[in-house]
């Protein structure tokens, strides 16, 4: 049980973040997978592989719990006259290469390919995305875009631009984000994970404090008019696109929701009243948020 509203944050942050164990496993599955793409496309085949780094929330050290899926970014070095003649214009191919290499070099039973990635399955539900992409000249990455062609990416610039701000403002930034996720998942899932990281990394991009309850009452009152925000590599454009007029307009009622409530709960601490705090922010940030 908390005692104040403070140690009940810094207990919550402890809840969410993936434990020992898990990482223990991230990192199990990462190496299997290397040893499996290693064994598949050496050094003397058209396709070889380079190189292989955990992106996601994980690799930004953002995820919170449950994780459901490590995501890997996979380089992969393809042959260039393979590459004009089999796989410029098909990255369908391409993906489904990769998989079929996996399949005869992995053990793990079920595995396949959704779109832009590579999927291995494991019965305990933790499951491996297989990103695997070629690079540009530019440095950034061409990784399939599910019909055929190719996107241009750069999960590696992600990663960068956060750790940039975090190490800039005096909190930190990441916390947040996970406190924020939380809220996402307790209130219908409105927001994607990436998309919900830019704009807490837009909102804080200056300045945070160590307060993570202003901090969040200050992101729900910024956040609820403007859901817009760009991808910061400058590939992917407004994040927001991709939601449709009702989920924009549900999401935006929710963070007015979550503020008047951060609201109410802050000026509860400020009066005293712990256990009304307690209860509001509970509400705001879901079941493990601690009573």
């Amino acid at each position: 049980m908390a005692l104040t509203v403070a140690s009940a944050f810094n207990q919550f942050d402890e809840n969410i973040k993936p434990g020992q164990l898990t990482w223990n496993k991230v990192y199990e599955r990462r190496d299997a997978v290397v040893k499996a793409l290693q064994s598949a496309f050496p050094s003397t085949s058209t396709i070889t592989y380079e190189s292989t780094k955990i992106i996601g929330s994980l690799g930004r050290h953002t995820a919170s719990r449950p994780v459901s899926d490590i995501d890997l970014l996979t380089h992969m070095y393809v042959d260039p006259d393979l590459w004009n003649r089999s796989y410029r214009d098909n990255s369908t191919d391409f993906l489904y290469r990769v998989r079929r290499s996996l399949n005869n070099a992995s053990t793990v039973r079920k595995i396949g390919a959704r779109g832009q990635a590579v999927r291995l399955f494991y019965v305990d539900g933790l499951e491996v995305d297989v990103a695997a992409v070629v690079k540009y000249d530019s440095g950034s990455y061409g990784i399939p875009d599910g019909s055929g062609n190719w996107l241009t990416t750069d999960p590696v610039k992600h990663e960068n631009h956060l750790n940039e701000i975090n190490n800039r403002v005096d909190g930190d930034i990441k916390k947040i984000i996970r406190f924020v996720k939380q809220w996402n998942a307790a209130h219908s899932s409105y927001f994607g994970s990436f998309h919900l990281e830019s704009l807490v990394a837009r909102t804080f991009e200056w300045s945070l404090g160590t307060d993570s309850r202003d901090a969040l009452e200050y992101f729900f009152r910024h956040g609820k008019g403007n859901l817009s925000v760009h991808d910061p590599a400058g590939y992917g454009g407004d994040l927001s696109n991709g939601m449709s007029w009702t989920t924009r307009f549900s999401a935006q009622k929710a963070m007015e929701r979550a503020w008047e409530r951060a609201v109410a709960a802050n000026r509860a601490e400020i009066g005293g009243d712990y256990k009304e705090a307690l209860r509001l922010w509970r509400i705001v940030l879901g079941e493990k948020f601690p009573t």
